[in-house]
């Protein structure tokens, strides 16, 4: 087993876009009204005694792969070996609006979308969920998922006790700078602000991904924020811009920027910063002393799903600590089980053990302090502060 150096930054690369931030007006643009389905019409009859396959739809770049052949992928392999369940997997998973673009119609319409599992991002599994579209997890069938999920990932706002939506990899949103250029310490949010980074600093331009460091780096408790908090956050971002102290609002492309030196600091992805520090060892990642975002992208089982507890039992066999590690050695985002910490550090292999140490893969006991997860924007919310935001950002 061997990390793969490129997969994290690549995937981040071609897929964070920026439809994230619009995500209220992509629904509107597609016609989706809203169309809750209650519990008792969820569940299809479970063909899994009989038919021993399923469909597993996650993102591109995002699971361990052989090096020889990249179609290979060695932990679903295994699965289906110890299991005798046959995966389709599929790398169809792009963009959040996107893909609920794709299954809504069927969802909402009260039929399968062909799918058992998906993995998508924690905000937008808040639209699943309260639309009542996916499916409770049965945890008596998942025992590894009950011992080894990371308690900071137990208890999303959008769903309490994670019945639905099981994280399958994590991460941080922080700040990224060189500290060799900038020639001073980034500590707090705050300091981003200075004049010796106007016109060298980013923010990410999709408001999902943004607005929670920046309410966090005014002192507000994210985890049950409030318009004021928005409101406050905004008019900040406001006069910033009106300064031209903003370089610009981004994607991805902030890696290019802050590894070009064109950008000295900007608001990043902790998975993004392993990758640009193999290359330059003088970016540094940090989270801020006021509090960093902690997201995840979540496995959830949508309704009429066929094969309900072979999904269920693939949830479970990669809460395994030794395939957790597997997957975090190849992908290096922020692992949901903190038990394959010790899988890596007892490695032969130096450069796996290593990867134990990395707080980006592991976050250390002080930096897990610094790290909440915002509350939900509600559907009420969303489209006010959505429009609100994209006229800052240019959208």
């Amino acid at each position: 087993m061997r990390v793969n150096a490129v997969k994290s930054l690549t995937r981040r690369s071609l897929l964070r876009t920026l439809g994230a931030g619009v995500g209220g007006a992509a629904l509107a643009g597609c016609g989706v009204p809203a169309a809750y389905v209650g519990p008792g019409d969820r569940a299809a009859t479970d063909r899994s005694g009989s038919d021993k396959r399923l469909v597993f739809a996650n993102w591109p770049l995002y699971i361990d792969t052989d090096e020889e052949d990249a179609e290979v992928r060695p932990t679903l392999a295994e699965f289906e070996k110890a299991s005798g369940v046959s995966v389709k997997y599929t790398e169809e998973i792009n963009d959040n609006d996107e893909f609920f673009g794709k299954v809504s119609p069927a969802l909402m319409n009260h039929q399968d979308t062909g799918r058992d599992l998906v993995v998508v991002s924690d905000w937008m599994c808040a639209r699943y969920v309260h639309l009542g579209w996916v499916q409770e997890m049965d945890r008596s069938r998942q025992p590894n998922v009950t011992r080894h999920l990371d308690p900071l990932l137990r208890k999303p706002p959008f769903d309490p006790g994670r019945k639905h939506a099981v994280p399958w990899q994590s991460g941080i949103t922080g700040i990224a700078y060189n500290r060799k250029k900038l020639g001073r310490e980034i500590r707090h949010t705050s300091e981003l602000w200075k004049d010796d980074l106007r016109g060298r600093v980013t923010l990410l331009a999709g408001l999902d991904e943004a607005f929670c460091l920046l309410m966090q780096g005014n002192g507000a408790d994210v985890t049950r924020w409030t318009a004021d908090d928005f409101h406050t956050m905004t008019d900040q971002l406001r006069r910033l811009v009106r300064k031209r102290h903003i370089r610009r609002f981004t994607g991805n492309d902030y890696i290019k920027d802050l590894s070009s030196g064109d950008v000295l600091a900007c608001q990043a992805y902790s998975g993004d910063v392993i990758q640009l520090q193999a290359d330059n060892p003088d970016i540094e990642f940090v989270v801020p002393e006021e509090g960093a975002e902690l997201w995840a992208e979540s496995l959830m089982i949508p309704n009429l799903a066929r094969h309900k507890r072979n999904a269920e039992q693939l949830v479970d066999f990669y809460y395994r600590p030794d395939v957790a590690a597997r997957l975090a050695a190849a992908v290096n985002y922020v692992c949901p089980v903190p038990a394959a910490r010790e899988v890596l550090a007892s490695s032969k292999d130096k450069e796996l053990a290593e990867l134990a140490e990395n707080p980006l893969i592991f976050p250390s006991d002080d930096m897990r302090k610094r790290l909440a997860t915002a509350r939900d924007m509600t559907s009420k919310e969303r489209p006010g502060f959505a429009k609100e935001w994209n006229e800052i950002v240019g959208l």
